[in-house]
């Protein structure tokens, strides 16, 4: 039967390709699809067009799950040095931008194509804005059907992703198919994503939109040096971002807009060595203006520092060392860089991504309870759990 395959990869983005090639190496017959007519887009668009495909400093602790031990075999089963080994046989040229985040030099198109290239040399039937109107089981077999064909196959992987970027064709399905199959699936929500805020900070926001300043973002006991931007609709940029994955309805966040500066202190002596400066000179020393404008502002502190109250110049202090807000929600979906939660990882082996149900049925990628900080670390995971699925698919 021509509809016969050994191994069916329903969704064709980073985990499903790779784990195409894979399969395909050890000779299976090997049929991918995608409902959308582009493939892999959230790789051409992901890091401004240029793609951040992996990290050097890839680990465990980079990933959030229930499980965080996860993570651990699929990692050091594939690892980011295999992928760049891919990346460097097709002299695709890359660079590091910063805390060991690899981009391309030129286009995240190329990385497409390499593995477009890869699942051709590997004999891959692909299928593009291919609609599945059912899955089944029966026996050991697996039955894909669309309008009008029925495809069978031994092994079906499911790597459709999660609910991120919805303008390029992210639905539940991965979840709906793993609850069909009698999987358990944790509440998914959006991470990696701007946080928004009430009318008084969204104010300040606005006014400051477009500005970056290096900030310590922290919840709990977890916290991110990194950039943080101010937008039109919130708070943005790489710290806000990464501290969104941890962030729930409810939490205080704190920021720190001058972690190299204990303010306090900085005021006291700035008071008995120049009493006669002006707070917002000062400020606007080492701040960038706009910033200690308004923060001068919303503090009611203004002339000779010497004028100023102990208390005053506390509060002031504390409105640039610890900064506490209370976001009143996130972007959502449509920003999302990725989702967090999705199919339960005790519900899957460790060791081949396979349902622990179901022999030969895997899940792959975000579709799996496994998110990773920003910067590279996502699209890792996809191809680790692509590849350890390939090997046993």
């Amino acid at each position: 039967m021509s509809n016969q395959y050994d191994v069916i990869i329903i969704g064709a983005g980073a985990a499903g390709m790779m784990c195409a090639i894979e399969a395909g190496k050890r000779r299976r017959k090997v049929l991918l699809v995608d409902h959308f007519k582009k493939i892999g887009e959230k790789i051409r668009i992901s890091g401004g067009g240029r793609c951040n495909f992996t990290n050097l400093n890839t680990q465990s602790s980079k990933f959030l799950s229930q499980n965080p031990k996860f993570v651990k075999s699929a990692l050091s089963q594939y690892t980011q040095h295999d992928f760049i080994n891919l990346i460097n046989k097709y002299k695709i040229k890359f660079h590091e931008k910063k805390l060991g985040q690899l981009f391309c030099d030129h286009s995240a198109q190329q990385i497409v194509e390499m593995l477009l290239k890869e699942c051709e040399l590997a004999n891959v039937t692909l299928k593009r804005e291919f609609n599945i109107t059912e899955i089944d089981k029966n026996k050991n077999q697996y039955f894909v059907k669309t309008v009008d064909e029925t495809y069978l196959s031994q092994s079906l992987i499911i790597a459709t992703g999660g609910l991120s970027v919805p303008k390029i064709g992210a639905t539940a399905f991965g979840y709906n198919i793993a609850k069909k199959f009698g999987l358990d699936v944790l509440e998914t929500l959006p991470a990696l994503v701007p946080l928004t805020f009430n009318e008084k900070i969204l104010e300040m926001c606005k006014e400051l939109t477009g500005l970056s300043v290096e900030a310590i973002v922290s919840l709990n006991k977890v916290l991110f040096q990194e950039g943080m931007l101010f937008t039109h609709r919130g708070l943005s940029g790489p710290s806000i971002l990464q501290i969104s994955s941890y962030w729930k309805q409810g939490d205080d966040i704190t920021i720190n807009l001058l972690p190299k500066l204990n303010i306090y202190q900085f005021l006291e002596e700035k008071r008995k060595l120049n009493p006669k400066l002006d707070i917002g000179n000062i400020i606007g020393d080492i701040l960038p203006k706009r910033l200690a404008q308004i923060i001068c502002r919303d503090n009611k502190a203004s002339g000779n520092i010497s004028e100023l109250s102990n208390k005053l110049l506390k509060k002031l202090s504390d409105n640039i060392n610890t900064w506490i807000i209370n976001p009143t929600g996130s972007e959502g979906y449509r920003t999302a860089e990725v989702t967090l939660g999705g199919v339960n990882t005790k519900e899957l082996s460790s060791k081949t991504m396979m349902s622990k149900k179901h022999e030969g049925l895997f899940f792959i990628g975000e579709v799996v309870d496994v998110t990773g900080h920003l910067g590279g670390y996502n699209f890792q995971w996809a191809w680790s759990s692509g590849y350890v699925a390939g090997q046993y698919a």
